[in-house]
């Protein structure tokens, strides 16, 4: 087991060391995703946190997830755009909310290249513990068929220092709040993402 260890964190450090984060083992990313899981579904279950209704959070019994799929864990190339300006992303409802395009995150999944564009909230940018906050609402070909119709997010954090991708994994791909309650005003993805292909991972819905 020490042998193991000592290796993997050899191999973790040359990564990082070549400016790349690498990709979790299936084991780890399958933790990883269960984590995730169980933290969402507390959340929904926790009345100052759940967007759900007192009825709705009473029979609350867990959210749907697709099947972890690890074929849905990929490292993503993050190329910077210094030269963005702040614009204002529509929301589902009232005024459009400031955010800055940090940059954009190109992939290969099942054999395909794809990119998304990643933003930062300038709202967040002032709150404590979110200054390297990364937002990134996307829409694919489930959504309405399995997934929920206004598109998915996915939140990431800044690579340490000189590494220059980041693992993006769809596993954790979760609804917005107004998938559950229509007072809340959600961002809308931008048509730059926009994914053609399907992606059958993360928060299922049946709207």
């Amino acid at each position: 087991m020490k042998k193991r260890y000592v290796i993997g964190s050899l191999v973790l450090a040359a990564n990082l060391a070549l400016g790349q984060t690498p990709r979790p083992a299936p084991t780890a990313q399958a933790q990883s995703v269960t984590e995730f899981q169980h933290k969402l579904n507390l959340e929904f279950s926790n009345p100052a946190e759940s967007p759900l209704s007192a009825e709705a959070r009473a029979a609350f019994k867990g959210l749907p997830f697709y099947p972890v799929r690890y074929e849905y864990c990929v490292v993503a190339q993050l190329v910077r755009d210094s030269t963005a300006q702040p614009f204002a992303m529509p929301v589902s409802q009232g005024a459009p909310r400031q955010h800055r395009r940090y940059g954009e995150l190109r992939f290969v999944l099942n054999g395909q290249p794809q990119h998304l564009a990643v933003y930062q909230s300038l709202a967040l940018l002032e709150k404590p513990g979110f200054a390297d906050y990364l937002f990134v609402p996307f829409t694919d070909a489930t959504n309405g068929h399995g997934s929920y119709g206004g598109g998915r997010y996915l939140d990431l954090r800044l690579p340490p220092k000189g590494v220059t991708t980041l693992v993006l994994d769809f596993n954790k791909a979760y609804n917005p709040s107004c998938a559950y309650s229509a007072g809340y005003a959600c961002p809308k993805p931008p048509a730059e993402n926009e994914l053609a292909v399907a992606i059958p991972a993360g928060v299922q819905s049946d709207h």
